[in-house]
């Protein structure tokens, strides 16, 4: 599944988006004044291959998972937490399920590999948590790949039930260190380069996080040319899922929104393993976690909120719902130049 999705993976289609820029630009305002607002709409052209862009409805897509590394101290929390927060997805007492009832989006928490099992979570587990990459490879490769067509699959049925855009989200204590330890092998960069405090680690934690994470990568050589190893290796089923939604979305012609440094996380696994699966990715916010601006600079991605967040769950992501609607509204209902007899304005570069 995972090389047939990639091999249907095609570019944006460039005449849509062209044709969208051309219709913002009769619109009756000042020419390109809604800036990233007319941006997501002609990227959201290009992925929908019309000019003529729809978004109907929405869904958060939140992967749960354990993560072995968190017996080595690298978390403030147990792992209990990863579950307890999962149930509260579904009774609207969450950060990202209170903001998905206010962006009008549903919401799919998905256990992809909890250390145990919930009794409402839907259920798509991998394995009882990864192991803990100081010590082990956080997963054998097929539990990888198993992880990444998880992903896929769910992103083929929610565009079935339609869906026509989603956002990516997580819960899983220990997922900083475990996306940490992705981006410092894939980039190319120390662990201290791009390891933060995560949910609240002390300087000591911070330490201790980031000598776990060197001493997993020492360990493992994870191989930077081989992002599947380096998932396999150091990563978490959280991250795997979240890599298959992008490349299922793209496969898809649906538009994914990512969300913080764990969702940048991903989506740079995805972009490893299909350059043109970037096409099909928003991004919404910068994560106060030192990598967050980093990733979207490798990703070459611009983001609509500067809210020095780092909370996860795709809270950031669901914050740009709105947004995306306000903007396409304007685009479709907005009188133009010639509708309001008022001259056209004239571009200069």
């Amino acid at each position: 599944m995972l090389e047939e999705t990639i091999g249907r993976i095609l570019p944006a289609d460039k005449k849509a988006m062209e044709a969208c820029q051309s219709y913002w630009d009769t619109i009756a305002k000042p020419l390109r004044s809604l800036g990233r607002l007319e941006e997501y709409v002609v990227q959201l052209a290009g992925i929908q291959r019309t000019h003529r862009v729809q978004l109907g409805k929405k869904a958060l897509v939140i992967f749960c998972a354990d993560n072995g590394v968190v017996a080595e101290g690298v978390t403030q929390s147990g792992q209990d937490v990863t579950a307890i927060v999962a149930e509260n997805f579904l009774d609207t007492k969450s950060c990202a399920a209170i903001m998905c009832k206010d962006a009008g989006s549903d919401i799919f928490p998905i256990d992809i590999g909890m250390a145990v099992d919930t009794p409402r979570v839907e259920k798509r587990k991998i394995a009882y948590g990864t192991k803990n990459m100081a010590k082990e490879p956080a997963m054998t490769r097929a539990q990888a790949i198993a992880a990444l067509e998880t992903g896929i699959q769910l992103s083929v049925e929610l565009k079935e039930r339609g869906y026509t855009i989603l956002a990516t989200g997580e819960m899983g204590i220990g997922n900083t260190a475990t996306s940490s330890a992705l981006v410092s092998v894939l980039l190319g960069l120390t662990p201290a380069d791009v390891t933060g405090r995560g949910a609240g680690l002390s300087t000591e934690g911070l330490r201790r996080k980031i000598a776990v994470i060197e001493q997993a990568i020492a360990l493992h050589q994870p191989n930077p040319k081989d992002p599947i190893d380096v998932l396999a290796k150091v990563g978490g089923f959280d991250i795997a899922g979240l890599t298959g939604v992008f490349l299922g979305g793209a496969a898809q012609r649906l538009p994914v929104v990512m969300d913080g440094f764990i969702s940048a996380a991903a989506a740079l696994l995805a972009v490893r393993l299909c350059p043109q699966a970037s096409d099909y990715i928003l991004a919404s916010h910068v994560s106060k976690e030192p990598a967050g601006g980093l990733l979207l600079e490798v990703l070459h991605k611009k983001p609509a909120l500067t809210c020095d967040m780092c909370l996860g769950e795709g809270t950031g992501a669901v914050a740009l719902f709105p947004l995306l609607e306000m903007g396409l509204h304007i685009y479709q209902d907005m009188s133009t130049f010639a509708e309001t007899e008022i001259e056209a304005y004239v571009r200069y570069e």
